[in-house]
Parts: structure tokens; C-alpha cells; sequence
């Protein structure tokens, strides 16, 4: 399938869009119903470290347009309690709740508190900052991202329970890394096939101590 743009696009607007609408996994999305090709790196990040399954409480932060939800609620047991967060609205999926807020606001944290009366297994996030297109300026962004959801996961997280978090590789991660082994082990990276080869985006999967 072939785009054609107006002549005031760029030329790498148009190869983007281009890549964008023949890639494996925004064809197999569409297929499969998933709302977003990001929906496999979750599935391919579980395939290795299986923690879906037996995740009973699972938090989404920064979870719109759903993609992450849907695969939580398919890998996930019956009984299990799925609730996504974001400043966007989404439309609703069958048995999974939505919060719309701002994750850096308290009440937000204090409605998940309310929302799962108990420490949660599985807290996850797929975020990135609006692009800036200044590397070092989009890094310390994500950073700051991140920074929330391991505040976060230290408030609400069971012990040994699972955190996955999207970063961009880049100058800051080694002092990132140091501090979240004050609260985490089993610190790893993967980097899943659905991810791009030219993006820097890379996760962390830890455990809280």
C-alpha cells in the first residue's frame, strides 16, 4: 500500500506514514483487533518473563488508546482487577476499568489506592513524552516519567511484585539504574522484536524488594 501526500509534507512525513501502514505488526493489530501495534511488545515481553498470568491486581500508567489493556485482560486470569490510567479518554474494553488523570497528581494515586484496597502485583507502563526533537531534552522527559512510576510503584507495589517500564536508552540511564535498585531487583532490560531496530526505546522489568 502506497500513501500519497500533499506536496507540502516532507518527504520523510511521507516514508514514515508509508512504513507505518505496511508494518508487520500495525497489519497484524488491525487483524487481530489489538488498538495499537505496541500491543506485541507486551505480549512478547510477557512470552519471556510470564508474569500475566499470575498477576492478580494490574496497574496500566499512561495507558491510552488501550493496546496494553486488552493484552492484560486476554493473558490474565478471570478474576483478575485491571485498571488504566491517562490523561486521554478511551473507549471502554469489557472488564477492565479506566481512570482518566494525571499521574503526577496525588488524587490520582489516591483513587488507585481506593480503587485495589491492597498492594498490587503488576504496575506497567508504556509512556513516552510528546517529542520534542532534542534527544538529550525528550530523555530527561521520559526520565522524569519513569521517575513517577517507580515513585509510584514504591507506594502501591507488592513485594515481588512485577514493574515494567519503557525508557529511551541515553546518557542518564546508568544513574536511573542505581536508583532504582534501592527498591528493585531482578533488574533487566528487553528490548522486544515489535520495538523498532532504529528506536531507542528499551524495558525494564524489575521486582519490588
Amino acid at each position: 500500500m502506497k500513501v500519497k501526500l500533499q506536496k507540502k509534507h516532507k518527504k520523510e512525513s511521507s516514508k514514515w506514514l508509508n512504513r507505518h501502514i505496511n508494518d508487520e505488526f500495525v497489519l497484524k493489530s488491525k487483524k487481530e483487533g489489538y488498538r495499537s501495534r505496541s500491543s506485541y511488545k507486551l505480549i512478547q515481553i510477557n512470552e519471556k518473563f510470564d508474569f500475566l498470568n499470575c498477576s492478580k491486581n494490574i496497574l496500566d500508567l499512561g495507558c491510552a488508546p488501550g493496546g496494553w489493556l486488552q493484552v492484560s485482560k486476554k493473558f490474565s486470569s478471570v478474576e483478575t482487577k485491571i485498571l488504566g490510567i491517562d490523561k486521554l479518554n478511551i473507549e471502554a474494553i469489557p472488564g477492565v476499568w479506566f481512570y482518566q488523570g494525571d499521574i503526577f497528581k496525588d488524587k490520582v494515586v489516591s483513587y488507585i489506592e481506593t480503587f485495589f484496597q491492597k498492594k498490587i502485583d503488576l504496575i506497567m507502563s508504556d509512556m513516552s513524552p510528546n517529542s520534542t526533537g532534542n534527544k538529550k531534552v525528550d530523555h530527561l522527559r521520559i526520565l522524569s516519567l519513569v521517575e513517577r512510576v517507580i515513585d509510584i510503584s514504591n507506594q502501591l507495589l507488592l513485594k515481588d511484585g512485577f514493574i515494567i517500564i519503557k525508557i529511551f536508552q541515553g546518557g542518564m540511564q546508568g544513574d536511573l539504574m542505581s536508583s532504582m535498585k534501592e527498591s528493585l531487583k531482578n533488574i533487566k532490560n528487553f528490548k522486544p522484536k515489535a520495538s523498532r531496530k532504529e528506536s531507542p526505546e528499551m524495558y525494564l522489568i524489575a521486582q519490588k524488594k
